[in-house]
């Protein structure tokens, strides 16, 4: 099969819709909107912790969790009892597994036709350099909202029948239909590092155990576009506040080469639409999403700006040859901006996250950061938390010697509580 060299159109362009900038407090604000310029720590014990993912609790609590380092790392936790104004807990006693844990984390909510509900982490064997990996991915159960979880169960790893090295697995984790209700089935996807995309069935038996079915790469009718792109990453969202009978896929471009891409199933994602480019708005990379209580998406991601006028100014403000980020952002519109490919209402500029020579705020941020853990409380407030450099503090003597090689700040994990009725008063 002969691929094209450029299987999509390039096509460059900056968003037009207003950004709301949460990264620097206003001299008058409000007392009632001061709360969204501020963020609580979740964790920064360490010189590197990342990649957080976050699961809402029946209690109420928040549970969050993240890997020591970089990607790679025990997998640690951290809970909060009050909505993400402090996360004062964890896990005791975590299995025992988590230590060796090999890529980031994730945590799904498991909702099943008899009522039943589990908690799920995810943890993919990744390969890191220097580093040998037993393959597949690890997953690990609670029946008790979080308080005690089952020791990893690694599948599809070397010893199998189709070994694969997966990358954040999973992705997404999607509850399926069929004829037109739901059932006790999920689509988890993820890639491997030639940015081959995979989707696996996760069932359960008569006794509780759970099974994943063989990978299958979902994208193979357009693997020149997978391969140009280098899609991974890529986030599940249902239509309809996740009640309808479409899926969207957005996709992570790792090879900057287009901007992110939107893929659309009618039939449970067992066919795919060709990917588009989705609006300039939405450009970056790690998206996860959330509806709001009134129905609309609010999606965070790492910010990626490709625009060829901006790019070539923003370079002598730290920005890349090809393209430059504003770091951790959130986009807030509706699935039907999705389907039209219409830009949505508003970004949202949650926290800055600083680069070297940076000693304050800047449009330019550092792009390391994304990978949130997003729940929505019941009085409508989104709950998001996210990794980066946050703080131009440096430490005093030396530095910390880290995954991402030795850098004088920490890396650490922040929340921040956001009201999108209270957001949209800042807008002029």
């Amino acid at each position: 099969m002969l691929f094209s060299k450029k299987p999509i159109p390039k096509r460059y362009g900056y968003y037009k819709i207003p950004m709301v900038d949460l990264s620097v407090k206003p001299q008058n604000i409000s007392d009632e909107l001061k709360y969204l310029f501020e963020y609580t720590v979740v964790d920064d014990s360490a010189g590197y912790l990342g990649h957080p993912d976050s699961v809402l609790l029946n209690n109420g609590d928040i549970l969050t969790f993240y890997p020591k380092g970089h990607g790679k790392g025990a997998v640690l936790s951290k809970i909060s009892d009050n909505g993400g104004i402090s996360y004062d807990k964890e896990i005791e006693n975590p299995p025992v597994s988590w230590e060796k844990s090999l890529e980031t984390p994730t945590v799904y909510r498991l909702q099943f036709t008899n009522g039943e509900e589990k908690l799920i982490l995810i943890s993919a064997n990744s390969k890191w350099q220097g580093m040998s990996t037993p393959g597949g991915f690890n997953t690990s159960i609670s029946l008790d909202e979080g308080k005690t979880w089952t020791e990893f169960k690694r599948v599809w790893d070397n010893d199998s029948e189709m070994p694969i090295i997966p990358i954040v697995a999973m992705a997404s984790l999607t509850r399926l239909k069929e004829n037109g209700e739901f059932v006790d089935k999920w689509m988890g996807i993820f890639h491997d590092g030639k940015f081959v995309n995979y989707k696996t069935i996760l069932t359960f038996d008569e006794n509780g155990d759970f099974s994943w079915s063989k990978p299958e790469p979902y994208l193979k009718e357009y693997r020149d576009i997978e391969t140009y792109a280098g899609i991974c990453e890529v986030e599940c969202i249902r239509s309809e506040g996740g009640k309808g009978d479409e899926l969207c896929l957005i996709a992570r471009c790792n090879k900057k080469t287009c901007t992110s891409l939107l893929i659309f199933s009618q039939d449970e994602g067992k066919t795919w639409s060709r990917p588009v480019e989705a609006p300039f708005a939405l450009n970056g990379e790690r998206h996860k999403a959330e509806y709001t209580d009134d129905g609309r998406l609010f999606i965070t991601f790492r910010s990626i700006e490709r625009d060829r006028k901006r790019v070539r100014k923003m370079r002598k403000l730290g920005g890349e040859m090809n393209w430059y980020s504003e770091g951790w952002v959130a986009w807030v519109g509706t699935y039907d901006d999705l389907k039209n490919g219409t830009e949505g209402q508003y970004r949202i500029k949650i926290a800055h996250t600083y680069l070297p020579h940076q000693k304050e705020s800047s449009i330019v941020a550092n792009a390391d950061t994304g990978y949130c853990g997003n729940v929505v409380l019941p009085d409508g407030t989104i709950v998001t938390s996210s990794y980066g450099i946050f703080s131009p503090e440096e430490k005093d003597s030396g530095t910390y010697n880290t995954d991402k090689g030795r850098q004088k700040r920490k890396t650490f994990i922040v929340s921040k509580r956001i009201n999108l009725k209270d957001v949209e008063k800042l807008i002029k």
